[in-house]
């Protein structure tokens, strides 16, 4: 078999030992279960060039290719038909997971634009955190001259944690960047 990706090495290695006085037992320790990326097309989805382009443009960024996702009914004030597509979703586990999740954390949030850090209010009340990505050129797979379409991205990052505090607590040991609070303002 291969190699472990470096974030899963330092999760096992590192932060599992780190937050076991907290919890006591090793498998009661929070973990990152999968990472879904989706990508809504909008009025552009009827559009084959477009839908093929942004497809390329997420197998290069996760390296997993795309399911689309298509409408399950017709609603008219959208020009909207049953089956046709709307939006794009890939779902990563395992070593593609964290090492996705490394190049996210390392690589692309360094190269957003104005960036001053994630809102640590953006977690479901149930331990998943989702961020908004508003183009694609984050992440150094895309290259500029080479797109035919800009298109934006929600990542959810899905934890077993029963808490939105433990799942903070995760996340901000494999250095997710958030914005520091202010209590009290």
């Amino acid at each position: 078999m291969g190699r472990k990706a470096r974030y899963r090495k330092y999760y096992e290695d590192v932060i599992v030992k780190d937050l076991l006085d907290s919890y006591g037992n090793q498998m009661a320790v929070p973990r990152l279960e999968k990472i879904v990326v989706n990508c809504g097309l909008g009025g552009d989805a009827s559009n084959r060039a477009i839908l093929e382009a942004v497809i390329e443009g997420l197998k290069l960024i996760t390296g997993q290719k795309p399911i689309v996702t298509r409408a399950k009914k017709s609603i008219a004030a959208f020009h909207l038909r049953q089956g046709n597509p709307v939006g794009l979703k890939i779902t990563l586990r395992r070593d593609r997971m964290y090492e996705f999740l490394d190049r996210l954390i390392n690589v692309a949030m360094p190269r957003i634009r104005d960036f001053r850090g994630l809102n640590p209010e953006s977690f479901d009340g149930r331990g998943n955190y989702t961020l908004g990505v508003s183009e694609q050129f984050i992440f150094p797979e895309i290259e500029y001259d080479q797109i035919k379409e800009v298109f934006g991205m929600d990542i959810t990052l899905v934890t077993n944690a029963t808490t939105d505090k433990n799942a903070y607590e995760l996340l901000v040991r494999f250095g997710m960047p958030f914005k520091a609070t202010k209590k009290g303002a």
